[in-house]
């Protein structure tokens, strides 16, 4: 078969009638082959980065939004679910005990913040489970940890500001140690704190005043 890109004189009649293109336009057609092909590898590695990019993103994400809800453990699981949880990992521990009203709200209140917060593992435990003979006047309890150390521990009715307690109450007192970041923008008790002052400082003119009167 005769080559079409020979400079023969058949091949340029065949050219001059349209049947064969140009020398010109095969040789850019030519280049342009070689230029999509080199396309083809620059987009196919591209979309290769790509992949590769939104897989270690996916894991990043997968794996710290891990939780999202409240673990119950017993005692035989603290060291694995505690102290073993992981590097890096903050942990937050609630002891409790079925019946005690203030328990119950708080565990409702962190079943609300492991869903915002999944990257922090929550957990729960009947007091005695994990502590043999914890006394009932401590509880609810709170411990705070990270890498298997406690950083903060509420312990008792008192800490927690009784059956008032909100659950951005509970957001702000864990922001505190740290273990997770709020998007609360100050103490949501801080308002009620100030009016309670206020309050205090208006009347105590008053009372100086009444001891006086009746002095007199």
């Amino acid at each position: 078969m005769q080559d079409p890109n020979a400079d023969t004189e058949w091949n340029d009649i065949l050219r001059k009638k349209g049947i064969l293109p140009s020398k010109k336009s095969l040789n850019e057609l030519e280049k342009e082959a070689e230029e999509e092909d080199e396309f083809n590898e620059e987009d196919e590695r591209a979309i290769e980065m790509y992949r590769q990019q939104r897989l270690a993103e996916w894991k990043a994400t997968k794996l710290k939004s891990k939780f999202g809800e409240v673990l119950e453990i017993s005692g035989k699981d603290y060291v694995q679910e505690v102290t073993k949880a992981g590097e890096g990992l903050w942990v937050i521990l609630h002891l409790y005990k079925q019946g005690i009203p203030l328990c119950a709200l708080i565990n409702q209140h962190l079943s609300g913040l492991a869903r915002k917060f999944p990257d922090v593992k929550f957990i729960k435990a009947i007091s005695t489970t994990c502590i043999p003979n914890y006394p009932d006047r401590n509880l609810p309890t709170i411990f705070v940890y990270l890498d298997g150390d406690i950083k903060a521990q509420f312990i008792g009715p008192l800490v927690f500001g009784g059956m008032n307690l909100t659950r951005d109450d509970l957001e702000w007192k864990l922001s505190e140690s740290g273990a997770i970041k709020t998007d609360l923008e100050e103490n949501p008790k801080k308002p009620i704190e100030d009016a309670l002052l206020s309050s205090v400082r208006c009347s105590a003119p008053m009372r100086r005043g009444s001891d006086s009167e009746e002095e007199d």
